[in-house]
């Protein structure tokens, strides 16, 4: 691992300019934007400095209010950025539940606030076209604590994976300097000690490890499974489909797949590699090894399965094993252990990553009308300073030093009275609900340092585990023109709909995978063929025109 606190000076904005500017861009020189609109903002602005408007200023920002630990007006998070930065948030809050569509309605009606944070990759293109939001690319000498970050961790292959036709990017990536894996499979070990079986390592050991149950357990479904709803098997399509080159659920992403082989993309739902993964699941059903309802059951439902002693197997990751899982577990069943384990090996071996999955997180839009502000130079700083500067990710994630932590070198610890992600059990406060920080709005990515300095010993076990496995090449960029946007959108949706349809028929026996090659040509049917070909084109043009 690169150590956090190996800091390099500014980086030459010849250098970034090659790793971040536009293909026929005229470069611009670091700290002169084009735009005259600096009210607020800092002259001197650079890599290490502390962030702080020169007059005190507010921004508003689209809220994504998390029901673990709901908005309160008097955190020490809001009090205490604006005591160091001079700058207030104003914040539309909005549901978790209700985000995503909420912040297209107020980007369509032009209502949005200036900072639109919560956004993954992809998710902005639709506001692409209308001009609605920034090409935030154009700005990077306003951002040096992004862009030295970007250069240090040789992130050019996943900030290339944002651009657009233009060749311009219009996300703010939250950025990791590796690949962090946290979504994988919980097993009750207690369980498995009990049956004489280790923690199983492959797929094809979890089957040998759920027919052992099933057989001690004959009237249990050994694995039920969460997070189904919206998007039906999103964990479990999504690491199952990644160990064989099909990733499904919440990596399906806009269904299509890189295949370095041919350099060409392929149609996901169609690959053997997918009918390989609905084959096994499909064994799974039968052998009522697997909960059927758990592509379509709610959360809650799923959750109570695991605790209740009705299921040994579900989806998981860090907070939810310690939040949700083990406090109403350990009521039930004092004895009982469920336990986080690394991804299951199969086919492509050990892997963390697929061509598809990058080191880029949840980012930041910003809205047009923010060139229209005198501020908007000075919050460009604040942005650069509050989400990728060193100081202002310890701040967002870990808050202020002697009242919600110490720190010894380069280890932080959590205040006797302060609990997080289960590491200060029993804390009469709780470092996300009661001060706001370690939010996920404004806390993620980063350092790895940083990010694993709450993990458990567990958890640094489990990251020890899949750090040491490979990452697979970051697929090409394949952006595509308003009108083959407009397109794709059009041959996209069937398809995904009818791939999800179909995942969930044959997965639970409503369609018999004999039916396969009748499937394919279903997806023929929906302009597949067509679609593909429009996102090889797309790379073959940007290849041409960026190189």
């Amino acid at each position: 691992m690169y150590e956090m606190n190996r800091r390099q000076a500014l980086v030459a904005i010849g250098a970034f300019v090659a790793l971040a500017g536009c293909g026929s861009d005229e470069p611009k020189k670091q700290g002169e934007s084009s735009t005259a609109n600096r009210a607020g903002a800092m002259p001197n602005y650079g890599v290490g400095t502390q962030f702080k408007a020169t007059a005190p200023l507010t921004f508003s920002v689209l809220y994504n209010n998390h029901p673990f630990y709901p908005m309160k007006k008097d955190w020490l998070f809001w009090s205490e950025l604006t005591k160091r930065t001079n700058v207030t948030f104003q914040p539309s809050v909005v549901p978790l539940s209700d985000y995503e569509n909420k912040r297209s309605l107020v980007i369509g009606a032009g209502d949005a606030p200036l900072i639109i944070p919560k956004t993954y990759p992809a998710q902005e293109t639709p506001f692409v076209a209308s001009g609605t939001i920034l090409p935030v690319s154009d700005y990077m000498d306003l951002m040096p604590n992004f862009s030295d970050k970007v250069a240090k961790w040789n992130l050019k292959a996943e900030l290339d994976t944002l651009r657009q036709a233009d060749g311009r990017f219009y996300l703010l990536p939250g950025i990791h300097q590796d690949h962090w894996v946290d979504y994988s499979l919980a097993v009750r070990a207690d369980v498995l000690e009990d049956l004489g079986l280790d923690v199983p390592e492959t797929w094809d050991e979890l089957t040998t490890v759920l027919r052992a149950m099933k057989k001690k357990y004959p009237d249990l479904y050994p694995m039920t499974d969460r997070w189904g709803v919206p998007t039906p098997g999103g964990n479990l399509l999504n690491i199952l489909g990644t160990a064989y080159g099909a990733p499904g659920g919440w990596g399906y992403r806009n269904g299509a797949v890189w295949d370095a082989s041919t350099q060409k993309f392929l149609f996901t739902g169609a690959t053997p590699q997918q009918k390989q993964v609905l084959q096994y699941l499909r064994t799974l059903v039968e052998e009522k090894l697997l909960d059927p309802e758990s592509f379509t059951q709610p959360d809650d439902q799923a959750i109570q399965k695991i605790v209740s002693g009705k299921s040994f197997v579900i989806s998981s990751n860090a907070q939810t094993l310690v939040n949700e899982y083990r406090p109403p577990l350990a009521k039930e069943n004092p004895k009982a252990r469920l336990v986080k384990i690394p991804w299951l090996i199969g086919p492509l071996g050990p892997i963390k990553s697929t061509a598809e999955m990058t080191r880029l997180e949840n980012g930041i839009m910003i809205s047009k009308k923010a060139l229209d502000s005198p501020n908007f130079v000075a919050m460009m700083q604040f942005v650069d300073w509050l989400w990728y500067s060193d100081a202002g990710q310890v701040f967002a994630k870990w808050g202020v030093e002697g009242v919600t932590h110490t720190k010894e070198g380069n280890k932080f610890k959590l205040a006797s009275d302060v609990d997080y992600v289960g590491l200060n059990p029993g804390a009469p406060k709780h470092l996300q609900k009661d001060f706001g920080f370690g939010n996920g709005v404004f806390a993620y990515g980063g350092p790895t340092e940083l990010l694993q300095s709450t993990f458990s010993e567990e958890e640094l076990e489990f990251q020890k585990v899949m750090n040491a496995r490979s990452a697979t090449p970051v697929a090409p960029p394949r952006p595509l023109t308003d009108e083959e946007r407009e397109q794709a959108t059009l041959w996209e949706t069937p398809l995904k709909d009818h791939v999800t349809q179909n995942t969930l028929k044959f997965v639970l026996g409503q369609r018999d995978l004999g039916e396969w090659d009748a499937y394919v040509k279903e997806l023929e049917g929906q302009n597949m063929t067509s679609y593909i070909n429009l996102l090889n084109t797309a790379y073959e043009r940007y290849k041409k025109e960026h190189g």
